[in-house]
């Protein structure tokens, strides 16, 4: 197998809300995405995405608070204080309404940013978040499976470990996950899928006004078909887009309807 590449983008800093926070910039432009991965996915492990995208635009792709080289304080894990953190480092990269693409739980947070922040971003891309909240279906991910990956992280796992998660991911992905899950926190982990079940994301995504792309796998145990229904009944006037043969790691298992999708999105919003 050939060595995994490092990460394309270059790394930088910005202090927001409290916290020093870490992020890779690729490409250049006057138009920004900001990309905000998932519970435990750094931004190195975006960098496939990222480097696609910023073909034609800036991108800034986030270690959220907790993840990768970010500060991890204890507290700021719940979807207002994670947005702020969003809206503090564009502030302090001086970019004007950029496009802001979150996934998994990075999608809960931008939706809150959207709902919270109105007029920050110029249109959201929301990509199969937990639909989770009072009431509601717990995460299909337990919290005790996300403690096991993160003990196997920390002691050091291989790449099979990490195939028993991620069956379909390529060598180069699985690898970059070993490399980037030690960085993780546990207890930013265990607050954030806690307040999975605490925080309604409902509340946020029928407030949002902007123009939005709701993304989902089509066998995504996060976004089942009865969640869709209710997606498109909260928020009618989202664009919604299933995407075949995918679950909730989107553009690991069909990377190129993923990036279809957004780029036909961005072309027109």
């Amino acid at each position: 197998m050939e060595a995994p590449l490092a990460p394309r983008g270059h790394r930088g800093y910005a202090s927001a809300n409290g916290v020093r926070h870490s992020y890779l910039d690729y490409g250049e432009g006057d138009s920004a995405v900001i990309i905000v991965p998932g519970i435990t996915s750094p931004a190195a492990t975006w960098d496939f995405v990222a480097v696609e995208l910023a073909r034609h635009r800036r991108v800034i792709t986030l270690d959220v608070r907790g993840r990768g080289y970010s500060d991890k304080p204890l507290g700021g894990y719940t979807l207002p204080s994670y947005a702020m953190d969003v809206v503090g480092v564009a502030q302090e990269l001086n970019l004007e309404r950029p496009v802001v693409l979150g996934h998994s739980m990075g999608a809960r947070i931008a939706g809150a940013l959207g709902a919270l922040h109105p007029d920050f971003a110029s249109s959201l891309i929301i990509v199969d978040p937990p639909l989770t909240g009072p009431g509601r279906d717990p995460y299909p991910t337990s919290v005790e499976n996300f403690k096991e990956q993160l003990a196997e992280g920390y002691r050091g796992t291989t790449i099979e470990e990490i195939r028993r998660f991620y069956p379909r991911w390529s060598d180069r992905e699985l690898q970059l996950r070993c490399d980037w899950l030690p960085s993780c926190d546990a207890y930013a982990v265990v607050e954030t899928h806690r307040n999975f079940d605490i925080e309604d994301f409902f509340v946020y995504w029928s407030e949002l006004t902007q123009p939005t792309l709701f993304i989902y796998g089509e066998q995504s145990p996060a976004v089942t078909p009865a969640g869709v229904v209710d997606i498109k009944n909260a928020n009618p006037a989202a664009a919604l887009a299933g995407i075949p043969n995918a679950a909730h790691m989107i553009p690991w298992e069909n990377f190129d309807d993923f990036i279809a999708v957004i780029e036909t999105f961005l072309g027109s919003s």
